[in-house]
């Protein structure tokens, strides 16, 4: 290694740590760029994200619309997208011989719908352009000796000079994480999760495990957060990028209630209770003698209104024409306004998700370069930038690994 080449420090193994490694080798080829990862496994979260095929980002090109995506960090990530956005994502994929479809819902996957292919592509790319990696080596500390240039203690009690140093090591569930990074006198948003299910004790409503809804309305009593989309019913819960989105957008007052609430659930994709009323005396009125159980209103599928409809009183040998106004108004109550006590959330560890992180107003977003310590860098979830489910997540990794590996090519 010549005396002239710039030495870079990647620490994370991820998506952002390689894009970024990626980025920088291929603008600077006088760059001598490392990788850190402290566990023995490279891409974790791109190999299981989407179970196993990896949503690599989201369709939505509207960088307006976009940024309404990330319940934190939207607002700032504006600029980064016009620079680098999903169709930047596409193009570079594709151009290296990895093809992207997209979903009904906007979601794209490699069309292999393997990973693998993902992964396989960057470590091809860090490879061909001699990106050094090193796993189960976790750096212990960094210090700073001058402008751009730093001390890198590693676990192995090795000490290393880097003259620019990115961190992309992802979020810390534990607010002592980033115990580290506040040495270095940065800013931290103290870490919740993000993106779980929300477990409720009701052994009828759990027995539906494994059925959906595709379009329903979850709302958080007594506080204002709503979301739609689909429901799954679990042997835990519910769960679903209705759950998902909610659990997001509503992260840290569900963390300060210690996850212990209620819910209400519009069953019906969103109509009022005289819209229901209508739909239940028109069927009063037109078919008497059939009874409430096997017709199933409001698009529910069948097995849910059963649960519904015993939840509200109502015998399977009830025909319609028998159907009391006490039994009517909570047949409407709980298809609009199902009431449910949550008593926790079940996250899924290799996807785990935090808000909270290093406070953006201490970093330059145009450049992903620190306002307080020039030559250090941050991408990723160690930012305080979380997303919903779809891609979003994984955008905010490659656009910030792409915009911070350009930066830290350049020279001063």
């Amino acid at each position: 290694m010549t005396e002239n080449r710039i030495r870079i420090a990647i620490i994370g193994g991820g998506a952002a740590g390689f894009f970024a490694a990626i980025r920088c080798a291929a603008q600077n080829p006088a760059a001598d760029v490392t990788i850190f990862e402290k566990s023995q496994k490279l891409l974790a979260k791109v190999k299981v994200s989407g179970g196993g095929r990896c949503n690599v980002t989201h369709a939505c090109q509207d960088v307006k619309q976009l940024v309404q995506y990330y319940p934190r960090g939207g607002k700032e990530l504006y600029g980064l997208f016009s620079r680098f956005g999903p169709n930047d994502t596409v193009q570079w994929f594709e151009s290296r011989g990895v093809k992207l479809k997209t979903e009904s819902d906007g979601r794209m996957f490699p069309v292999t719908d393997n990973s693998q292919t993902i992964i396989n592509c960057l470590l091809h790319e860090a490879e061909s352009l001699q990106v050094k990696i090193h796993t189960g080596l976790e750096v212990k500390e960094i210090n700073i000796l001058s402008s751009s240039n730093f001390e890198v203690k590693t676990g192995s009690n090795k000490s290393l000079i880097f003259e620019r140093i990115l961190i992309a090591c992802g979020g810390s569930p534990k607010d002592s994480g980033f115990d580290w990074l506040r040495q270095l006198g940065h800013p931290v948003v103290s870490p919740v999760p993000s993106l779980f299910s929300f477990n409720i004790r009701d052994k009828v409503l759990t027995g539906l495990m494994g059925l959906s809804v595709q379009d329903a309305i979850v709302k958080i009593k007594d506080h204002p957060f709503t979301t739609s989309g689909p429901i799954l019913i679990t042997h835990w819960g519910v769960s679903g990028p209705a759950i998902l989105k909610l659990s997001s957008v509503a992260a840290r007052v569900l963390a300060a209630l210690n996850y212990r609430f209620q819910i209400l659930v519009n069953w019906t994709g969103g109509k009022r209770e005289e819209e229901v009323r209508k739909e239940i005396t028109d069927v009063k009125s037109q078919h008497p003698g059939k009874q409430v159980f096997n017709q199933a209103l409001g698009g529910i599928p069948k097995r849910l209104w059963h649960y519904l409809a015993g939840k509200s009183g109502i015998r399977e040998s009830l025909q319609w024409a028998n159907l009391s106004k006490e039994q009517m108004n909570k047949l409407i109550l709980v298809m609009v306004r199902d009431e449910y006590e949550v008593g926790g959330k079940t996250t899924f560890k290799e996807e785990f998700v935090t808000c909270g992180g290093v406070a953006l107003s201490s970093v330059d977003l145009k450049t992903m370069e620190s306002k307080l310590v020039k030559g250090l860098y941050f991408a990723g979830e160690v930012l305080d930038i979380d997303a919903l489910t779809g891609g979003f997540n994984f955008q905010a990794a490659w656009s910030g690994g792409f915009v911070a590996g350009t930066s830290m090519a350049s020279a001063y």
